[in-house]
């Protein structure tokens, strides 16, 4: 063999390195199936974000518990439930989990990787999104077992819940990013109970007082419960105001979040 061909066949046997980010797109999917992995995996998540919304829908529907107006219980319960469920995945869930990362150093790690800032949110985003499929298949299953009757226009109700979605994720990662995660532990869960009794979810706005209703109303939680069962009880177009109150939390609350979240 001549020096010649002895330089070409080692030249073709040599793997030469290509170091480098893969793709955007492909980072963000595999960030956001370690992301959802992780939310499905997590017994305290999956209590949270499954069985006590299933419990509450199941419960509150077989015994009459609270006097929820005509008619049956789970017609109004279930869109009310289904607005829970979007508030734990996208506000209570996600603000504990992000708040952990953040004190053990997790996010601060993943900023000086090749995934981008915002590419590591929308694969956050994109966790709670296929969470938010699963928890409204489960409950949708259970509800229509229980003589659920739901009607409306699906894109309306679709569009209600990406609404809700923005709005609770954006105000889940203000918490997340500013307060301590011992703070956004108890700050978060003490929300979730407060909107789980004042939010319209399992006791209508009606039975408070007129004064404390003008305020309710404006609040995430019965904007996306009111609207979801303005459209699937009552077969309503477009609740125009309750979009416009989702719209608002979600500006408000993804603005500020980008403005102060804090990475360390």
């Amino acid at each position: 063999m001549t020096a010649t061909e002895a330089g070409t066949a080692t030249t073709t046997g040599t793997f030469a390195p290509r170091p480098g980010a893969a793709p955007l797109p492909r980072m963000i999917r595999a960030q956001a199936a370690l992301e959802t992995r992780m939310l499905l995996r997590n017994g305290e998540q999956l209590l949270l974000t499954v069985i006590i919304p299933t419990l509450l829908l199941v419960l509150f529907s077989a015994v009459d518990i609270v006097d929820t107006g005509a008619g049956k219980a789970v017609d109004f319960l279930a869109p009310g439930i289904l607005a829970l469920a979007v508030m734990s995945t996208a506000f209570t869930g996600q603000a504990i989990a992000t708040g952990f990362e953040r004190r053990y150093g997790v996010l601060k790690r993943l900023a000086v990787s090749p995934l981008p800032r915002w590419g590591l949110m929308t694969a956050k985003t994109c966790a709670v999104l296929v969470t938010e499929v699963l928890q409204i298949a489960l409950l949708t299953a259970v509800a229509l077992a229980l003589g659920w009757s739901p009607h409306g226009n699906p894109l309306t109700v679709l569009l209600l819940l990406l609404l809700g979605t923005a709005a609770f994720s954006g105000l889940g990662l203000l918490m997340a990013g500013t307060l301590k995660a011992e703070a956004t532990l108890a700050a978060a869960n003490l929300v979730f109970l407060l909107l789980l009794v004042g939010g319209g979810v399992i006791v209508p706005l009606a039975k408070f007082p007129e004064a404390a209703r003008a305020v309710l109303h404006l609040l995430p939680i019965s904007a996306l419960s009111d609207g979801l069962r303005e459209v699937l009880g009552h077969g309503a177009s477009v609740p125009w105001s309750d979009l416009g109150v989702l719209a608002g939390w979600a500006v408000l609350g993804l603005g500020t979040a980008a403005k102060f979240f804090r990475w360390e």
